[in-house]
């Protein structure tokens, strides 16, 4: 059994659109067994422009509050604003639909410096809602000129470096038998992400919990290192954290508790 803490600090650099950003990200990691635990803090000296689709998700509210209590402006994309339980002087509501290309282009301005997707198929949604809110996204990205796109699905959606062991076959086999157009969805997302030229990440999720913010974060895949649940609040972290991280680009990882 080992445990090494170490406590760095890294500082970049972003040229954002007419602004000189800086972010400086202070973390502690722990690593246990093997095993990589951060405890990120995210300062910003100067803002960033942050787009979250999902605005009001049950991941995309603890996001966004991390954002703007980092000093970042967001701008929060969603179908009903009503149901928006943060007002705070820099976060705009925009109204739409991911499927609908124009309402995206409202969304994605030249000015924005990431965006952030807490959006997920559900059994009633339409059958090609996000991957084609991928696609309305990318191309928006596209003309925008906007790199970093930072994407949330669930855990079924496999990468080349999981190890599932026999549990995790049982529970893949149980989500294609009764959520199989859910994953398909997500598995067609990323294969969007994959053939586009975006600076991209997708943080995969287990079951989500609800609770306050620990910092105990574990990344890498599935059989690897991981556990079995993530709480909201730490994956909005760790996404907050992917908007000027290159450690996981263009990757998959599996992020629980």
């Amino acid at each position: 059994m080992q445990c090494v803490i170490t406590n760095p600090v890294s500082e970049q650099i972003v040229h954002g659109r007419g602004t000189r950003v800086m972010v400086v990200v202070s973390f502690t990691t722990i690593t246990f067994d093997n095993a990589i635990l951060f405890s990120p803090i995210i300062e910003s000296e100067y803002s960033m422009k942050l787009v979250v689709f999902g605005a009001i998700s049950r991941t995309g509210i603890p996001l966004i509050q991390q954002a703007l209590d980092a000093g970042h402006e967001v701008v929060g994309f969603l179908r009903t604003p009503s149901k928006m339980s943060i007002q705070h002087e820099r976060l705009t509501l925009i109204q739409g639909d991911v499927m609908t290309a124009d309402d995206v282009n409202r969304a994605i301005t030249p000015d924005v410096d990431a965006v952030l997707n807490t959006i997920g198929a559900m059994k009633d949604s339409p059958p090609d809602m996000l991957p084609r809110g991928t696609d309305n996204i990318i191309m928006a990205m596209q003309k925008n000129d906007v790199k970093r796109f930072v994407f949330m699905t669930g855990a079924a959606v496999a990468a080349p470096q999981d190890q599932p062991k026999l549990l995790h076959r049982f529970i893949d086999l149980m989500f294609k038998m009764f959520l199989s157009d859910t994953v398909r969805q997500g598995e067609e997302a990323l294969a969007r992400l994959h053939a586009s030229d975006r600076d991209w990440l997708v943080v995969r999720a287990p079951r989500l919990t609800d609770g306050d913010y620990t910092g105990n974060i574990r990344v890498g895949w599935v059989g690897v290192n991981t556990g079995t649940q993530l709480n909201r609040a730490d994956a909005a972290a760790f996404m907050l954290r992917q908007i000027t991280s290159n450690e996981y680009l263009k990757q998959a990882p599996l992020v629980t508790n």
